[in-house]
């Protein structure tokens, strides 16, 4: 007898629905991806992990790396809110500690450092890191620092999308060239050093 594809397993009289195997998969590669990093994520090792079809990961992901990205995003995503306290200072060095505890975190932190590598030779992965994680996240800053100035909190004629590249650029650099420490103390550091600079 024919094995039956493993995502048209019965669920009562009928199919397992699409939005139960999406999370089963997505489930199954964010596993992976923090069990062996991204080189270990592929169509096959992801659906058979998850009991799906392979066909069924083609259709929803144009690459690998794009759902290992998926994956990595939902596990992370609300380790990154951006709070508001009406106090710039604070939120900015409370939204950097949160980011450099991820980037540090030993279960997390090589896993974005491989997304990003990995997304300057996947065209997909660098569209679904652009379009869900790095151009909204962007704009959460963007927004705060602009909220600052309208309150007279910072100079009003700084980019805020230049203090964003100062801010975590400086982060993604000590990522990816390890050469100096990535701490609080270098978060609260670069809030700081730019304040003195930009605060009227």
């Amino acid at each position: 007898m024919a094995e039956e594809p493993k995502d048209s397993v019965r669920r009562g009289r009928g199919r397992r629905p699409a939005v139960e195997v999406r999370e089963a998969v997505l489930e199954a590669a964010g596993a992976m991806l923090f069990e062996s990093g991204l080189t270990g994520i592929t169509f096959e090792k992801v659906a058979a992990r998850a009991g799906a079809s392979k066909m069924t990961l083609y259709k929803w992901w144009p690459s690998p790396g794009a759902l290992a990205f998926e994956a990595y995003f939902g596990a992370v995503e609300s380790t990154l809110a951006f709070a508001d306290t009406g106090d710039v200072e604070r939120d900015l060095t409370a939204q950097l500690h949160a980011f450099v505890g991820l980037l540090t975190d030993p279960r997390t932190g090589h896993v974005i450092a491989q997304l990003v590598g990995a997304a300057q030779s996947d065209t997909a992965l660098a569209a679904a890191l652009a379009e869900h994680y790095t151009h909204p996240r962007r704009l959460l800053a963007v927004e705060r620092l602009t909220r600052a100035q309208a309150l007279g909190q910072i100079h009003a004629d700084v980019d805020p999308q230049v203090v964003v590249d100062q801010l975590w650029g400086a982060c993604y650099h000590r990522l990816l060239l390890p050469d100096a420490a990535l701490d609080a103390a270098f978060a609260d550091a670069l809030v700081r050093n730019l304040l003195r600079g930009i605060r009227s």
